[in-house]
């Protein structure tokens, strides 16, 4: 170039650059490390995780998802690994745990054949057809399930819980999952099943056993009367949802107020105490004998209400608003002066129970609930966290198989039949490719073999006996951690809807395919962060 030597820096000082299999493998290693830091908590006999956050905050749990979010993951690679787990809670609600370590056991048997002098892009083009193949055995696997078959859905909802704490209550869970997903059924306007997990509503409380948690028909809105004089209970309830306050505007300009006599004053005061009247008067006019306020009420709209034996709640969230407006039928008010009987809603029964320490208002007995709400218990507040996120793990469940129809059979006999599938279809494909095809079989592997470690099982025996009973044509041959022994999983009824499968394949194969692409990772230096140092002070902040 006729410069000499200069060497020409294009990357600012302090980036780091790796390149080549370099690049590749720590990608690999770091994605990996997620995938192990999740396998020990699959299937029924894994163990939970305790997780403390900066600030202290302990979270005990076995859900996938809950402990990728909560550990604190630096490296690019890895964190693509915590976004598959998210996908698949999005997507499923459940295998979570699935999904990550397959990706991982994916990117493992990739670094033998890139050890081996496979390219990367003939492993990645090799992984896509063995997903495609992947997804057409487990339709062809796949049993159908109703939304009429009340048994069955309480079975997934129990194989869903089966790995969690709350596994030795997991019969009388079950019937509550299954009978909250089917009050919040609705239909689309094609006819097919729709369940919007949103209308089911959890309220928390610590201070009983699991097994007392119970399900509401109806909602639990976590506010009392704004008054003590109000009524505790109202009967045939007639519900104004209102998004106005019941207090005297003030002007948004400096208003001055010039008052020469005292019956001025009186004149003035009186005034505003008839405003609020007849805004509480024009809600009692309309029939309603229930209030739920989002703004505010003023201390005297709140005399009047008790005064008319009205029982009524400020500040309540919107969310709950939503949710009332959906189970009781109301609208929300914005205008209080033009409201109509027409707006109200209608519940049995509203009244304030006493749970623990708190008071909460119960609304129950509406006449199309399409909400519903569960109100959760455990002996700590740890215990009842994990209780509400098994929960939302068996509602999800139940969720997708009612909207899909379908369900598979678990204990990794799914996986073993995908494996034995894709090693003969390998065998077709022949090429480079037919490698990569046949490593994915043995990574679909590591489901069992997982399974079968955390029992303290030797995975070795079990994945060799899974193999000659799927030989053997037995296609739901599965482990049973509580045995030690290879089971028929439809017998033992451990089933779980298709779609699990389906996203984790599809997440797993995805986020594989992207980091073996990677040859290349260029990292900024990043400015530095002020920590808090032994001193307490930020570092270079004590010169």
């Amino acid at each position: 170039m006729g410069m000499g030597n200069t060497p020409v820096i294009i990357l600012r000082e302090g980036t780091k650059r790796e390149k080549g299999k370099d690049a590749q493998f720590n990608n690999i290693s770091a994605a990996r490390a997620i995938s192990d830091a999740v396998r020990s908590s699959l299937g029924p006999r894994g163990m939970d995780k305790m997780l403390v956050d900066s600030m202290g905050d302990v979270v005990i749990t076995n859900d996938g998802v809950t402990i990728l979010k909560e550990m604190d993951v630096q490296h690019p690679a890895a964190k693509m690994l915590v976004e598959v787990a998210k996908t698949q809670d999005d997507e499923v609600g459940d295998g979570t745990t699935t999904s990550v370590i397959l990706a991982g056991e994916l990117l493992k048997k990739a670094t033998d054949l890139i050890d081996a002098n496979v390219h990367p892009t003939i492993i990645a083009s090799g992984y896509r057809l063995a997903n495609d193949k992947a997804q057409e055995v487990l339709v062809k696997v796949a049993k159908k399930v109703s939304i009429k078959d009340e048994e069955t859905l309480k079975l997934l909802a129990q194989a869903a819980m089966n790995s969690k704490q709350v596994n030795q209550a997991k019969v009388v869970f079950s019937e509550m999952v299954v009978e909250a997903v089917k009050t919040v059924v609705d239909k689309d306007k094609d006819g097919n099943y729709v369940v919007d997990l949103k209308n089911i509503q959890t309220v928390k409380k610590a201070g009983a056993r699991m097994e007392e948690s119970e399900i509401v028909k109806g909602l639990i809105i976590d506010k009392e009367p704004v008054q003590q004089n109000m009524p505790r209970s109202v009967k045939n309830a007639k519900i104004a949802l209102i998004d106005a306050p019941f207090e005297v505007k003030k002007t948004e300009i400096d208003a001055k107020i010039q008052i020469t006599d005292p019956s001025q004053l009186a004149g003035f005061i009186a005034e505003e105490e008839k405003m609020l009247k007849d805004m509480v008067m024009k809600v009692k006019a309309t029939g309603a004998n229930v209030v739920f306020c989002q703004k505010g009420i003023d201390d005297l709209a709140q005399h009047f209400f008790a005064k008319e034996g009205i029982y009524a709640c400020r500040r309540v969230k919107k969310s709950d608003m939503e949710r009332l407006g959906k189970s009781t039928g109301a609208n929300i008010i914005n205008k209080i002066a033009e409201m109509e009987a027409a707006d109200l809603g209608f519940a049995e029964t509203v009244e304030l129970r006493k749970v623990e320490d708190e008071e909460m208002t119960f609304i129950t007995g509406c006449k199309d609930p399409k909400t519903v709400s569960v109100l959760v218990r455990g002996g700590t507040n740890h215990v009842a966290d994990e209780v509400e996120r098994s929960l939302v793990d068996a509602w999800s469940v139940v969720k997708v198989a009612i909207e899909d129809g379908l369900m598979v059979t678990g204990g990794g006999s799914t996986a073993m039949e995908i494996a034995m599938q894709l090693r003969d279809y390998a065998a077709s494909v022949g090429g480079r490719k037919q490698i990569a095809i046949e490593a994915y079989a043995s990574a679909m592997e590591i489901i069992p073999s997982t399974l079968a470690e955390n029992a303290g099982l030797d995975p070795i025996d079990i994945v060799i006996e899974m193999r000659k009973q799927h030989k053997a044509g037995k296609k739901y041959a599965g482990l049973n951690p509580f045995t030690g022994k290879v089971e028929d999983m439809m017998k033992l009824n451990v089933i779980e809807p298709h779609r699990i499968g389906k996203q984790a394949i599809n997440s797993a194969t995805d986020a594989a395919v992207m980091i073996l692409r990677i040859d290349d990772v260029i990292a900024s230096k990043a400015s530095p962060m002020p920590q808090v140092g032994e001193g307490g002070m930020p570092p270079g902040m004590d010169d």
